[in-house]
């Protein structure tokens, strides 16, 4: 085990740095100047501009640039805004919690829901559950996020008013947030109706994040399952008397999550990019909308410390995900 994590991490050495080459590279092929936006409607003279330029440090080639950036993530330094002047590493993690807390529950939802559905659909094959639960899933799968979420605000928050539609807590609450993640920083501040505040925020954006992932996670549990149910050892299994609940859950479950595990692993990055839109819809204040808003301003520096850190993040998941093969089934463990 230990070896195959050695192998595992020196495959990450280069995809990161590929990551890094293609972030560095392709913001620079977007239209617009950064240090002209920063004038704003202001005209700038060309003095002015080379001055900021050699500031920045853009004044150099683009390879030298590229270097010295690399440089700099390989000690923690991953640039500074020029918007905000601040650390892109630490906006990061100011605004990481938020994000994490909504794809955390996102993810919930989607393997909460999406696990069992796959199982009564492989289950009851060829039912009307069957057929109703998977074209519920391809359904989910195939809206769109943006017109979903949509939806949801005018359902649930503008007819029936159920849920409010921005932010992560009502401005009636303020407290310190140790932690960075409101539904625990609201659970230990003590205040009455804060916990259900953030919870309530948090509903919608967390539905509309899981739907992708839940419709994969359903048909993936579906197709791993049964795969599993037409092994000899489930019919053996069966020919034995023990209940469908034991054939089902120890038997046929354990050797089906191996699929559905790597599924969930991936769901990791469809979630953060996922989160752009959701984010945005929903003015969540997570890392998506802060890249998106970096991209209209060019801000070259937290756009691609932003797409490092998430491909870290994403490659980790992975490498764990890799990890976990071992404890599901012992059979691949060397």
């Amino acid at each position: 085990m230990f070896g195959f994590l050695l192998r595992r991490l020196a495959v990450l050495i280069p995809t990161f740095i590929g990551v890094s080459i293609i972030a560095f590279s392709f913001i620079r092929l977007l239209p617009g100047d950064p240090v002209a936006l920063l004038s704003g409607e202001r005209v700038m003279s060309p003095e002015r501009h080379a001055q900021i330029s050699a500031q920045l440090g853009m004044d150099r080639p683009i390879v030298i640039q590229y270097f010295d950036y690399l440089g700099g993530v390989l000690t923690g330094d991953f640039g500074t805004s020029i918007v905000s002047k601040k650390p892109v590493l630490d906006q990061f993690l100011t605004l990481f919690p938020a994000t994490v807390e909504l794809s955390f529950c996102a993810i919930i939802i989607a393997v909460a829901l999406g696990i069992p559905a796959g199982i009564i659909a492989a289950v009851k094959r060829g039912s009307i559950f069957d057929q109703g639960l998977m074209g519920i899933a391809l359904v989910g799968y195939s809206m769109p996020i943006f017109w979903w979420g949509l939806l949801l605000i005018i359902l649930f928050s503008g007819i029936l008013q159920w849920f409010p539609v921005t932010g992560r807590i009502s401005l009636m609450f303020y407290f310190p947030q140790v932690t960075g993640f409101m539904l625990i920083d609201s659970l230990i501040s003590g205040q009455k109706g804060a916990f259900a505040s953030a919870l309530s925020h948090l509903a919608l954006p967390s539905i509309v994040l899981s739907t992708i992932p839940l419709a994969v996670i359903a048909r993936q549990t579906r197709s791993a399952m049964l795969e599993v149910l037409s092994e000899d050892y489930v019919r053996t299994a069966r020919a034995k008397g023990l209940s469908p609940f034991r054939v089902i859950g120890v038997h046929a479950l354990r050797n089906a999550m191996i699929p559905v595990v790597t599924t969930v692993g991936l769901q990791v990055g469809v979630m953060l990019a996922g989160a752009i839109l959701t984010e945005t819809i929903f003015s969540w204040p997570g890392i998506g909308k802060w890249i998106l808003d970096s991209v209209f301003r060019r801000d070259y520096a937290v756009i691609q410390g932003g797409l490092l850190l998430i491909a870290a993040i994403i490659m980790t998941v992975n490498l764990i995900v890799d990890l976990l093969y071992g404890l599901v089934n012992p059979r691949i463990r060397h």
